[in-house]
């Protein structure tokens, strides 16, 4: 059970994702503002992490310096503050399915910035491009590519849903423009870069996360102080962009429920066990079960919001699972050979100590 419980606890991560892209698309639908979501959504995680750090980490949690914060704080904003707001507006362009299938970039994206940094702590430092392995994790990454332009630029043909919930189709006058912004190509392509700059920012967030949790292992103090920071800069950038005392309001609907679900299940939760499985097994681990995430928002999308599935959003789809799992057994693979490679030195130590 030890060593699957990073395989459970990445999987259930990926869970809470998917409820996460769902309902953020759906009250995006109903008109609510991005970046007020994003603010009310990281005070609900502040609010449920910090009690958790004080009782269970309290006075045993690393001191925290003045450089460690800071480069807290400035992840926070790239990984969570920037990252939410683009990729919230590209919900608006896109559809929450499409939002699902290229979260798939982000281990291959993850991959190529550890191969570019040359990082060797998360053992994806080189590339031997004259071996199968080494082949397979670089066409990974053009099958990556070209899945992202797949997605971007053809369309196909469409098959409506047999029955969807209404509720969270899109309010008239929620949108302006268009009857429906994906409908749109030119907003399509719009959300679709968007999309790939959100995954490129996420991936420098896991690249880096990794990076400082090493150098402070308290998790949920590491998990608090993101959501803190996260919030206060969400709330900038909120009121910087919204004055409508509207926006603003919750009350007892389905806001509310978005709101504490992202920020206490999402923010909170899901990013604490992913701190959790990035410390134990590196930041791309808990990549292997990012597909089940475009399973579970598909059929969400698809039944709950009536989205409609486009081929080119199919084969876009499945060549980003293909090309994540190019990269994957690439690596497994040369890190199998490594680890041959090492057994017999450790044998013959033994040995000589026997």
């Amino acid at each position: 059970m030890g060593s699957k419980k990073p395989f459970l606890v990445a999987l259930l991560v990926h869970a809470l994702s998917s409820g996460m892209i769902l309902l953020s698309k759906a009250v995006f639908n109903m008109g609510m503002n991005i970046s007020v979501f994003v603010f009310y959504r990281q005070v609900a995680g502040t609010i449920f992490m910090v009690p958790f750090a004080m009782v269970f980490e309290g006075k045993h949690a690393k001191p925290l310096s003045i450089l460690t914060f800071f480069k807290i704080f400035m992840l926070a904003s790239l990984g969570i503050t920037l990252t939410l707001n683009i990729y919230g507006v590209a919900l608006i362009y896109t559809s929450a399915r499409l939002g699902a299938a290229t979260i798939n970039c982000i281990p291959v994206i993850t991959f190529a910035f550890a191969v570019l940094l040359r990082q060797q702590e998360y053992r994806m430092e080189k590339v031997r491009v004259k071996t199968v392995p080494g082949i397979a994790k670089v066409a990974g990454i053009v099958v990556c590519m070209a899945g992202v332009v797949t997605l971007a630029f053809y369309k196909g043909p469409a098959l409506k849903p047999p029955f969807h919930l209404h509720n969270f189709r899109p309010h008239s006058g929620a949108q302006d423009g268009d009857h429906d912004h994906a409908s749109s190509a030119k907003n399509w392509i719009i959300g679709c870069f968007l999309l790939l700059v959100s995954c490129i920012c996420w991936a420098l967030w896991l690249v880096l996360q990794a990076h400082i949790l090493k150098s402070y292992p308290s998790k949920l103090t590491f998990t608090s102080i993101q959501c803190l920071s996260s919030a206060v800069q969400s709330f900038i950038v909120a009121i910087a962009l919204e004055r409508d005392p509207r926006q603003w309001k919750l009350g007892w609907n389905f806001r509310l429920l978005a709101v504490v679900y992202c920020g206490i299940f999402v923010t909170g939760v899901a990013y604490y066990l992913q701190a959790w499985v990035i410390a134990k097994k590196g930041p791309v681990f808990h990549a292997v079960m990012i597909p089940s995430n475009l399973i579970m928002t598909s059929l969400g999308s698809v039944f709950l919001l009536g989205e409609t599935i486009n081929l080119g959003s199919v084969l876009g789809a499945i060549m980003l699972v293909i090309s994540l799992y190019s990269v994957l057994w690439g690596k497994s693979k040369e890190q199998n050979v490594d680890n041959v490679g090492c057994l017999p030195v450790e044998n013959q130590t033994q040995g000589n100590s026997g």
